[in-house]
């Protein structure tokens, strides 16, 4: 059963240096951006921010990530009840489905709309497609959650008079909260900050308009004073998530009577379940790949230059394993400290984190590149500089998914190690780290998938010379020449196909005695 934890000693000094040490790194990009503002003065900001255009973005960018995270949440938390809680044919195919959408890149799923039809444009079109691609992220976890809850409680709530709909609403959302509000926060921020998409698509947010400006003018005061408004929705929905998230801890010990939940019979609402999952997957799946093919086959500027493919693409797996490494390390720590040690120095640091996730690669890369040039002259161009980049702006993927693991382990098996003579660094090794693998897994997994296909920060910071299969996506789907730009997508799809496959894992929940 869900029991309350008590607050426990104060964390290790080294810890919080460690955890401290991680946000800061985190927080570059907004310094940059609190520097720059600051030297423009009170006034020259204020006439940035109090112009016509800045209310048109707002409120595009504010129904986006509104819209995207309402409909992420009823998406994926509807396929993870039917997916897990059903007797709907082909459970584990569509469990695998629903989760491969993250295979295929928001820019590579909008090229292939726009691609085919110009009423993808506008909001409607932006709306649903960019959805399409993100709404994985809270069925992931809400299905992760799903399998492991105890149905001992939903038996409970149906013996006491409630139907199954009251069982859901009042028992089963409940318990389902950390996981959806975690999805749908990762959602939100990766609205704020999606740019190839919404470009291709022509709907103008922060984002498309940071990045126009700095086309313009290389430290563009508007696109700075953009990127703050920018920060403060991101603070926004961080304030929004701590809000609406569960305080109770999930924990559970001992093997009790945890068995899963016997399927619901959806009797005459099967055909028409089947038939919106399949709708669903053609939408999100379909219609990306059917024009990449498309072109490929009736594309005039088709091509298969093979060694400047299979060289972007060993450069898009490097890089994505590296920087995978790099965030899962910097995201246990901080993880750690949020769960084990609540404080509001703990939550401070965690929150941190998340900031640079709301910025556009190019605010960020903007400011790795003002900072290196300044006092690290010897990392400009390099490619330390492009994996800091990817850090600090995955971090909050890895950060979710070592959270949500380090949230079921009870501290009293920490307890009880150290009770055994156990130190705390052999009790992490022995200890936290394997409970702790498969949130690091999964972190791992959403990062490189992350890496794999980002865009702006690649064309930026990534040495001269390098390419990636996402800029040469880019260069060609830029100039309208979409049959060259198939091979280097659906080369990006098979490479994240393993990573969403490793995602799309039903690990066996082994209850810890």
């Amino acid at each position: 059963m869900a029991r309350r934890q008590g607050r426990r000693s104060a964390a290790p000094t080294s810890l919080l240096v460690v955890s401290a040490a991680v946000a800061a790194f985190a927080l570059i990009p907004l310094g940059y951006l609190v520097v720059y503002a600051t030297s423009l003065g009170g006034q020259e900001v204020w006439d940035l921010l109090v112009r016509p255009r800045m209310g048109e973005l707002l409120w595009n960018t504010s129904r986006l990530v509104f819209g995207g995270c309402l409909l992420s949440l009823i998406l994926g938390v509807s396929c993870a009840w039917v997916v897990e809680r059903t007797d709907v044919p082909g459970r584990n195919l569509w469990h695998v489905l629903a989760a491969a959408p993250l295979a295929i890149p928001a820019f590579v799923n909008s090229s292939g709309w726009a691609s085919l039809t110009p009423d993808a444009e506008g909001y409607i079109g932006a709306l649903l497609i960019v959805t399409l691609s993100y709404f994985p992220l809270v069925y992931l976890p809400t299905a992760a959650m799903l399998r492991g809850l105890d149905p001992a409680m939903e038996e409970v709530a149906r013996s006491l008079g409630l139907g199954p709909g009251g069982t859901f609403v009042r028992v089963v959302l409940p318990q389902l909260r950390p996981a959806m509000i975690g999805g749908a926060l990762l959602v939100g921020l990766h609205m704020l900050s999606e740019f190839g998409a919404l470009q291709m698509l022509r709907f103008p947010t922060f984002t498309t308009a940071i990045y126009d400006q700095y086309k313009s003018s290389f430290n563009s005061a508007g696109a700075n004073v953009i990127a703050g408004v920018l920060v403060l929705c991101c603070l926004l929905l961080l304030m929004a998530d701590l809000r609406l998230r569960s305080d109770p801890r999930l924990a559970r010990v001992g093997s009790g009577a945890k068995r899963h939940a016997s399927p619901v019979h959806l009797g005459g609402l099967r055909v028409p379940v089947l038939l919106l999952l399949v709708g669903l997957s053609a939408a999100s799946l379909g219609v990306p790949i059917y024009s990449l093919i498309h072109w490929l086959v009736v594309g005039s500027s088709t091509a298969f230059p093979l060694g400047e493919i299979l060289s972007a693409a060993g450069t898009s797996i490097g890089l994505g394993l590296l920087a995978a490494l790099v965030t899962v390390v910097l995201s246990v720590p901080v993880a750690w400290l949020s769960v084990r040690f609540r404080t509001r120095t703990s939550t401070t640091i965690e929150r941190s984190a998340y900031v640079a996730n709301a910025l556009p690669g190019i605010v960020v890369a903007l400011a790795l590149v003002t900072v290196s040039i300044n006092y690290f002259p010897g990392i400009y161009q390099t490619y330390v500089l492009l994996i800091a980049a990817y850090a600090i702006m995955f971090l909050p993927r890895a950060l979710v998914s070592v959270r949500s693991a380090a949230e079921q382990p009870p501290p009293v098996l920490e307890d009880v190690a150290h009770g055994l003579g156990l130190s705390r660094l052999a009790t992490a090794r022995r200890v936290t780290l394997p409970l702790l693998a498969p949130g690091i897994g999964a972190g791992g997994a959403l990062v490189f998938l992350a890496v794999t296909t980002e865009l702006t920060a690649t064309l930026l910071l990534s040495p001269i010379g390098t390419s990636t299969l996402a800029t040469e996506f880019w260069v060609n789907s830029s100039s309208v020449a979409y049959g060259a730009a198939a091979p280097y997508a659906l080369l990006m799809v098979l490479i994240s196909l393993p990573a969403t496959y490793l995602l799309s894992q039903r690990p066996s929940s082994k209850v810890m005695t």
